[in-house]
């Protein structure tokens, strides 16, 4: 694990992927998805954003570079490792930055945010905390509580602002002008011109998931067009 400024420098102004299969894909292998995150890596990725505590140690073993690790515990809520506990079991497979439901909305527990981060700090202070947002009060909020980072990942996925058609841009650029901290744009992101388009709105990285590594859904795109 490199230093805050190190990692960050490793992320800034590229392309993260991230490498997720969902419960019963065939995809849904630690081994297979580490050979995807090679993959992506030998494709000029600056970093990979993973899921899964096996998965997780899989992909740290297959690539050197900078990894964003969560857990999914349940679908609905807050659901990206959305527990001290979990946070800490993501922090132990080796990644630098650690992914964490970064919303307003309640914690499973009880503990709230700020709570969350002081406790992944004082066992890994060395960690990067990446809150995932989808709001700009979400981001001031998570901010205020002490993340290094913040994404748009949830933008669209909770009942505090609806999905739109592509990436959220507007809310992009409302939480870069609102946070002193990196963002990282991330949601729906399909094409090479949402990803200028993000960065011409402050984006500090930009990270494409199922456009890049979800082949059934990529497939079921061109199916549907038939």
């Amino acid at each position: 694990m490199g230093s805050h400024a190190s990692v960050l420098d490793r992320i800034r102004g590229g392309l993260m992927v991230s490498c997720q299969a969902y419960p019963g894909e065939p995809m849904n292998v630690p081994s297979i998805m580490a050979a995807v995150a090679a993959s992506v890596v030998a494709g000029g990725a600056v970093g990979v954003r993973a899921e899964g505590l096996a998965d997780l140690h899989a992909v740290r073993a297959a690539v050197d570079v900078p990894l964003v690790g969560l857990e999914k515990i349940g679908t609905d809520g807050v659901f990206i490792t959305p527990t001290l506990a979990s946070a800490l079991a993501v922090a132990a497979t080796g990644c630098e930055i650690v992914a964490i439901d970064g919303t307003v909305r309640p914690r499973p527990n009880g503990r709230d945010l700020a709570a969350t981060v002081s406790g992944i700090r004082a066992e890994h202070p060395d960690l990067l905390i990446m809150g995932d947002c989808a709001t700009v009060d979400d981001a001031r909020a998570a901010v205020a509580a002490g993340v290094d980072l913040v994404g748009t990942t949830l933008a669209g996925y909770t009942e505090h602002r609806p999905p739109t058609d592509g990436p959220d841009l507007d809310v992009l650029a409302e939480i870069c002008a609102a946070v002193d901290v990196p963002v990282v744009a991330e949601g729906r992101y399909e094409t090479p011109e949402h990803v200028v388009a993000a960065f011409d709105r402050g984006a500090f990285s930009v990270c494409v998931g199922s456009a890049i590594t979800h082949p059934q859904r990529i497939t079921a795109r061109f199916v549907a067009s038939l």
